[in-house]
């Protein structure tokens, strides 16, 4: 008997185990195939969810710690500073941690002396103020009065300021600001016992961080570190003690001054120009010189007018003259340069950008400089910024006409 199509077609289905798989639709093996979900698609997903969540949190710790690293970060320039006077009075038989405490007592000592000068000064000048307000509120007022033909009366005027509006909401406001401001101070106190601190494991422990340091490279990695750290200590302390080289003569400059028009606390007028000129970039100076101008106002306003024009023609002196030959040797880096990475710092970690900003790139310009292969400049006049003079057709034929 012979098979039928139906029975030919289950002997063809059926397996040798005695099962019959189920048979596909004519034409859906490749789509079945395709609707399968691959089998690295899970791990795929899986993966990339966990390098999401990883920066998520990395991002959120880098958030919560940056001012943490700022504070490191000043204390590592701070530490670089000291390195080379640390250093002397270790080569002396001197324990790191004594010289690096010495070192601290020190700019404490001289710090403290400072504010408590200033702090002097400005109470005195402060009392001064309120003391003589009634002799110039009275001077003010006879002013106008001949000025505008008005009748005003000084008790008239305090009354009107004592009983307004303006005045109790600035009281009330200063009230509620005490205890901000007082959260502030504190805030500073600990970033600077932070610094401080970090500022003096790293120079009191510096052999010993390098040696951490180099112990996990290969050794051609261990002499860049150790070259780039003897760079940025070179450059680091060669800018602070330029710059506090510079302050010394703007300090001795500005105390003639202010002692030859007889202006009050000149020593430490005189101090304070040299230091805030010094060490905050750029709008230093004018900065510094708003204070010694206020005092001398109240002693005479062309005072102030004589001291803003030493102020200015002392700036240019040190940017043309004074500053190019004490930084050629330390911090030798274009005034454009030294401009730009001011602004970038200033961008990037505001103040304390700014003032790292210069030390910085002048390492980095020193370390990448053995890097860059010179040549030697051909001899052409365009180098010294002269023009090559071309004969033009037009040139040639004026001179044919003319027989030159």
């Amino acid at each position: 008997m012979a098979p039928t199509d139906e029975t030919a077609q289950v002997d063809q289905q059926t397996s040798p185990f005695g099962t019959t798989p189920p048979t596909p639709p004519p034409g859906m093996d490749a789509a079945a195939q395709g609707g399968r979900m691959p089998r690295w698609l899970p791990r795929a997903m899986v993966l990339a969810l966990t390098l999401i969540a990883v920066f998520q949190l990395g991002s959120w710790a880098f958030h919560q710690l940056i001012g943490l690293l700022i504070n490191i970060l000043i204390a590592f320039f701070l530490a670089l500073a000291i390195e080379p006077a640390v250093s002397w009075m270790a080569s002396y038989g001197m324990r790191r941690g004594m010289a690096t405490f010495l070192v601290f007592f020190g700019l404490l000592i001289v710090t403290a002396g400072f504010v408590a000068l200033l702090g002097s000064m400005l109470a005195g000048q402060i009392i001064k103020m309120v003391e003589g307000f009634p002799a110039y509120l009275d001077s003010v007022i006879n002013w106008i009065n001949s000025t505008f033909h008005t009748d005003l009366r000084r008790v008239d005027v305090q009354d009107s300021l004592v009983h307004s509006d303006w005045l109790r909401k600035y009281v009330q406001n200063s009230a509620t600001g005490v205890l901000d401001v007082s959260a502030q101070v504190l805030g500073g106190l600990f970033k600077l016992l932070t610094i401080t601190l970090f500022s003096f494991y790293f120079a009191a422990d510096g052999p010993r961080l390098r040696r951490a340091l180099c112990s996990v490279l290969p050794p051609a990695r261990q002499a860049e570190v150790l070259r780039a750290w003897e760079i940025a200590v070179d450059k680091t302390g060669g800018y602070l003690y330029s710059r506090g080289l510079m302050a010394l003569i703007s300090g001795i400059a500005h105390y003639i001054l202010l002692e030859s028009l007889g202006v009050p606390y000149a020593p430490v007028l005189a101090v304070w120009v040299g230091l805030v000129s010094q060490f905050i970039p750029t709008i230093g100076t004018y900065l510094a010189g708003a204070l010694p101008m206020l005092i001398a106002f109240t002693v005479d306003p062309w005072y102030a007018l004589w001291v803003l024009v030493f102020v200015v023609i002392y700036q240019q002196f040190e940017n043309y003259v004074l500053q190019p030959k004490l930084t050629s040797k330390t911090v030798d880096i274009h005034p454009a340069v030294a401009f730009g990475s001011v602004i970038a710092g200033t961008a990037l970690l505001g103040a304390v950008g700014a003032l790292i900003a210069i030390p910085a790139v002048a390492t980095l310009q020193a370390f990448l400089g053995a890097y860059v292969k010179r040549y030697d400049v051909t001899d052409d006049p365009r180098v010294h910024g002269r023009r090559i003079r071309r004969s033009s057709p037009f040139r040639e034929r004026l001179r044919g006409l003319f027989g030159r």
